[in-house]
């Protein structure tokens, strides 16, 4: 009992805090426990061993860890992408080769395919080029999405590069470039998660997850399979398991009740666990490190479903996150799209890319339908404002359903175009009207 209660305990805490601290500010979690505990953690405590600190050492002990803490969040370097390897080498040594002799033939080869992938996809997620806006592929990110007119607009400069900015591309301060599409820099893999290297990315979580799984599930049957051979009465389900009354040397062993079977009390059953754990320590610590954190991986994989469902990046949904508070506020207002671009911005684009707004396209096969802005003092722009784009009258926008996500093209189309370099969507067999642009309405997060 007090081995499981500490193997639990230790593997549970380790896992929650990831969890908090690598996806509690996320805005799915915001007014909930997890982003109070996020709060908690990551500014509270902070602030209050800083406070202590002033009054100790005058804070030099504090600014050694903020030294510290910068480089290990704002630099490049493989701390966690090591710490990442350790864990699955370190977890693979200790556990296959004790369950390897219990293994049959089909299973064997399962557990070889799901050791390898992750090591495979890890590798290519890492070492791929995420999709680097650099002067010389300038044009060919210009040409992989429209812009927006919300989120992306045309005439962006990153000032740090130099460099125009395409559309749903983001300067990553950890790398010191843009990178196109990009979803977050991903410390696990010590790289972006761009354009080029998403659907490793997502490979990577699928194939740790279904290892995490398949690893704990099946170091967790064969421990059952040795404990049942050494008490054939227990059961890995509580309830299924029971006890025989009046056994030999028992104090029933000579009364009516002998023989009899009644349910397994719940201490007993902690014992017999506890003995197949401590019997084969190596198997069950990583059998349980694998139930306890597949729930996390999964999840992580599920978040980064639902953007390719919505048709949305995690750097986006920050972004829409944003725009949805000034919504609430009464502060963002959208009319329709002219198609006509504005001089100023035409100059910028043909002079930074070599490319002409009004006569190239994308591969994209719709195109922005409205005009979003924000303003200050809650009043709409003035309908005649020539540095705004769109034509009409401006109508005030409460919720995000009221805003096209022009990246959505349904799941199928947004997974095409994550697995599928430079897909080159097809449009010729949609009516006319349809070809010009289709308006999606974004599902909006919760």
């Amino acid at each position: 009992m007090g081995i499981l209660a500490k193997m639990a305990g230790v593997v549970l805490a380790i896992s929650l805090m990831t969890f908090i601290i690598f996806f509690g500010r996320l805005p799915i979690f915001r007014r909930t426990p997890i982003a109070w505990l996020y709060s908690f953690f990551v500014v509270h405590i902070p602030n209050g061993v800083l406070a202590l600190d002033r009054r100790l050492t005058g804070g030099k002990f504090t600014s050694s860890l903020q030294r510290f803490g910068s480089f290990m969040m704002n630099d490049k370097h493989p701390t966690i992408l090591i710490f990442f390897l350790v864990l699955l080498v370190g977890s693979e040594y200790m556990a296959v080769p004790s369950a390897w002799p219990y293994l049959s033939g089909v299973k064997r080869i399962a557990v070889v395919v799901m050791c390898t992938l992750p090591y495979v996809f890890l590798y290519l997620a890492a070492y791929s080029d995420p999709g680097t806006v650099a002067l010389g592929s300038l044009k060919h990110h210009l040409s992989l999405y429209p812009y927006d007119y919300a989120l992306f607009h045309p005439g962006a400069r990153c000032y740090t590069c130099n460099l125009l900015k395409p559309p749903r591309s983001k300067h990553c301060p950890v790398c010191k470039r843009c990178v196109g599409r990009l979803d977050h820099h991903c410390i696990f893999i010590n790289n972006c998660v761009g354009v080029g290297n998403h659907h490793w990315f997502l490979l990577l979580l699928l194939s740790t997850a279904i290892l995490a799984s398949y690893g704990g599930w099946t170091g967790m049957g064969l421990i059952r399979d040795r404990v049942v051979e050494r008490f054939p009465t227990w059961s890995l389900w509580p309830w299924r398991a029971y006890e025989v009354v009046g056994g030999a040397g028992t104090a029933l062993a000579n009364t009516p009740l002998a023989g009899t079977s009644r349910k397994m009390s719940f201490d007993t059953w902690l014992i017999y666990l506890s003995w197949g754990f401590k019997n084969f320590i190596h198997l069950a610590s990583v059998s349980l490190l694998g139930l306890l954190i597949s729930p996390l991986v999964w999840g992580l994989l599920a978040y980064n479903l639902w953007n390719v469902w919505t048709g949305q990046t995690t750097n986006e949904s920050l972004k829409w996150s944003d725009w949805k508070c000034d919504m609430e506020d009464g502060f963002v207002y959208k009319r329709r799209m002219s198609h006509e671009r504005r001089p100023v911005v035409v100059a910028a684009t043909r002079e930074a890319s070599g490319t002409d707004p009004l006569t190239s396209s994308t591969r994209w096969p719709v195109e922005a339908e409205h005009v979003l802005v924000r303003t200050e003092d809650g009043n709409p722009p003035a309908p005649n404002n020539k540095d705004l784009p769109g034509v009409g009258e401006w109508e005030r926008v409460w919720t995000l359903r009221d805003v096209e996500n022009l990246y959505d093209l349904g799941f199928w189309n947004n997974l095409k175009e994550i697995f599928i370099p430079n897909y080159q969507f097809n449009t010729r067999g949609l009516p006319a009207a349809e070809r010009r642009g289709r308006p999606r309405k974004r599902v909006p997060r919760k």
